[in-house]
């Protein structure tokens, strides 16, 4: 996945526009691209919309929840969830 226009892509929605903490947001998603792949399977498609904003959003509400005890929003579970599904089918195939 292109960590650039992810990284560009949260800023943008937190309305960052400094590279003050781009080392750490760079961190946050090469650990969330690793933990999808790694321990949930999915095979994450450069090209796909879907894989990329959810890598955005993932990405975004870890950075904003980092000092939280809540879980992770519903929306994040159910597509997760759905992504998982969908990477099982396609590796059955």
């Amino acid at each position: 996945m292109d960590i650039t226009q992810i990284l560009n892509l949260i800023k943008a929605r937190l309305g960052i526009s400094t590279t003050v903490r781009d080392t750490y947001l760079i961190a946050i998603i090469e650990a969330i691209i690793k933990e999808l792949e790694d321990e949930k399977g999915i095979n994450l498609d450069i090209n796909n919309s879907y894989h990329l904003m959810f890598v955005v959003d993932y990405s975004t509400w870890r950075y904003q929840s980092r000092d939280s005890e809540k879980g992770m929003p519903r929306h994040l579970q159910f597509r997760l969830h759905n992504l998982m599904i969908h990477s099982w089918g396609t590796q059955n195939v």
